[in-house]
């Protein structure tokens, strides 16, 4: 318990010490929400990947998906590294970086406002992005309880509360660059946490053939009569697996919290360093994390008192209760690392969508229009200092709200996901991308876009999922994309002078 405590102690005080250091950079906006755009490779890289994989990953999908799938639920994190790391990084990090920069964007929303040419849209964007990021920060505070309750043995309801204060302390102090810089530290002990805890568990199960092998005899949940389906390549259901691959690999080009890293970082010759290392990192990190989540089955279930089904946000910690102390330390440094990182990028993502997007909404000058008179110094820096100001506020607020879901968690980590990244990329991924590398996407094409994405999962929701929230977040991504072409086709098209400015930052 010393050694826990102890290690647990030091990670903190470098978190909040991180805050500090970065605090004189985070009194202007640029500086609060973007790092100044000046933030590099390593470091995004990271920010990144942290941001990305948190303990709804380590201990939500890694248990629920490992004891559904098997072995073959590696593939999720196979997915995660290929798609969700190198193709967002190849496809969105140039012209996002670009553009965003070009037409002076902070925010999704704002990219929305101003690429297609309707504060109404910068507004409608703004407020989906701060409800349907609820439940994914519950369900991040919910995953990193539960390893912190095995670890420490603290009621889960402690736990969550002094999570969520420590997260606003050193956002609050130091916006994106305290961020970033606690992001590259806990990236660190995430590569070395999951890489040792592999290790441990296979050790413990005598060794990767020994742990194969049992899992190979354990019969299927569909027929008791048939084995190996949990050792096997591609796992007893490979359609139920590829709707959760499609959907937490492909997600990420959607979220704002994902897409935001592309805005600040320094050039383009970092992008190219950045890809490299954000998939090798997405490789480790998530395959590992699916990877041991696979063996989960060889580890007695934990049922759910009230229901009688098995809980399967406690599988992972089930597996892990019975290492050594010394790992059980370092199992919760990795999960308090992956965890902190994703909380500080979605309350960050937030509160700047919230003040930017639907408090303060700057009017950017057009093609054709009149650039309004320049307002004094003094009066812009006042006017910067308060928008700081409010989203601290924010920060707070946001954090508050999905504390109180977190206390009475309504459904599993996984389906809390499911219904968050459904929803935003669901909504956001089809006209974002689009609408980087074709001219021919409409206004109208990316209202039809915003219904059909947080229409679906809803109407979903209400109906008591008939369909499962996984498969139905994978269907609004990918149907997004028929969406936004043929409504582009058949709506009118916006002006081609505007439309030539927007895309004249890719022939410089």
């Amino acid at each position: 318990m010393f050694i826990k405590v102890l290690l647990t102690i030091i990670f903190l005080v470098v978190m909040v010490g991180v805050g500090l250091y970065s605090r004189k950079q985070a009194s202007s906006v640029e500086g609060f929400v973007l790092g100044g755009r000046n933030v590099g490779p390593w470091l995004t890289a990271f920010a990144f990947g942290t941001s990305y994989f948190s303990a709804v990953v380590f201990v939500g999908y890694a248990g629920q998906f490992g004891w559904k799938y098997g072995l073959s639920s590696a593939w999720i994190g196979v997915g995660n590294a290929v798609i969700g790391s190198l193709l967002a990084w190849l496809i969105l990090g140039r012209r996002t970086k670009l553009m965003t920069q070009h037409i002076e964007s902070r925010t999704m929303p704002d990219f929305f406002g101003t690429r297609f040419n309707s504060q109404s849209l910068r507004v409608v964007a703004s407020v989906i992005a701060f409800v349907f990021l609820i439940p994914y920060t519950a369900g991040v505070y919910s995953g990193i309880s539960r390893l912190f309750e095995m670890g420490f043995n603290i009621p889960y309801e402690y736990c969550v509360v002094i999570m969520s204060v420590l997260t606003a302390v050193y956002v609050i102090l130091g916006g994106y660059k305290a961020t970033a810089l606690n992001d590259f530290i806990q990236g660190i002990i995430m590569l070395f946490g999951i890489v040792t805890v592999i290790f441990a568990v296979l050790n413990a199960q005598g060794g990767l053939a020994n742990a194969v092998s049992k899992l190979a005899v354990i019969p299927s949940d569909a027929d008791p009569a048939v084995n190996g389906g949990f050792a096997s390549l591609w796992g007893p259901d490979p359609w139920g697996l590829l709707g959760v691959v499609i959907l937490t690999s492909l997600g990420t080009m959607g979220l704002p919290q994902m897409v935001g890293k592309f805005y600040s970082i320094t050039d383009e010759s970092a992008i190219r360093r950045g890809t490299i290392i954000s998939t090798i990192f997405a490789f480790i990190v998530a395959g590992g994390c699916y990877f041991l989540g696979g063996f989960g089955r060889l580890y007695d279930p934990v049922i759910n008192e009230a229901t009688g089904k098995i809980a399967f946000d406690s599988i992972v910690p089930a597996m892990l209760v019975t290492l050594p102390d010394a790992l059980i330390a370092l199992v919760v440094l990795l999960v308090l690392s992956a965890s902190m990182s994703t909380l500080a990028s979605l309350v960050l993502t937030s509160s700047s969508t919230m003040t930017l997007d639907l408090i303060y909404r700057d009017k950017k000058a057009l093609p054709g229009e009149v650039e309004e008179g320049s307002i004094d110094d003094v009066v812009s820096e006042k006017v910067e200092r308060r928008k700081v100001v409010v989203m601290r506020v924010l920060i707070v607020f946001f954090i508050v709200i999905s504390l109180m879901i977190a206390l009475n968690p309504p459904t599993f980590i996984a389906q809390l996901m499911g219904i968050s990244w459904g929803a935003l990329a669901g909504a956001f991924l089809a006209p974002f991308m689009l609408g980087l590398y074709w001219r021919g996407v409409t206004t109208s094409a990316v209202w039809a876009c915003f219904a059909w994405g947080v229409g679906l999962t809803v109407v979903n929701m209400l109906l008591g999922n008939p369909i499962n929230p996984i498969n139905c977040g994978a269907i609004a991504m990918i149907g997004g994309f028929p969406v936004v072409v043929i409504a582009s086709l058949v709506t009118p098209k916006m002006p081609s002078q505007l439309v030539d400015h927007m895309f004249a930052c890719y022939k410089k």
